[in-house]
């Protein structure tokens, strides 16, 4: 499953540099599926749709940093563990129960996002 950053979030920014696929950003802030992957351009999501990776997304939050879904892989492929959680000094980054994944989606989300 993807992890979440809760409204708990103090916006102190520990979590965004540790994230391997750029899929955390500060509230209110752009989001493009380019940053920190192999993507570029138009691309067939695995879902089947076709985005732009270059164009600047909606924000998912405004208030608080965020997590895109479509981006986290808890950290599969890289780490043992979500490196957002492991560095959250009050532990707002956790498991969203609305995007439940196995291991195997994740993986291949990793793959997928940094072209392996």
């Amino acid at each position: 499953m993807a992890i979440i950053i809760t409204d708990e979030c103090i916006n102190c920014g520990a979590c965004e540099p540790e994230c391997p696929n750029t899929a955390i950003y500060e509230g209110a802030d752009d989001w493009r599926y380019k940053d920190g992957t192999a993507l570029n351009g138009k691309v067939v999501l695995p879902d089947g749709t076709e985005v732009d990776a270059d164009e600047a997304q909606t924000p998912i939050s405004d208030e608080v940093y965020y997590i895109v879904p479509g981006k986290c892989t808890e950290c599969k492929g890289f780490h043992d563990e979500p490196q957002c959680a492991a560095v959250c000094p009050v532990d707002c980054c956790i498991p969203d129960d609305n995007h439940v994944e196995d291991e195997e989606t994740l993986l291949s989300r990793q793959a997928f996002l940094h072209n392996e």
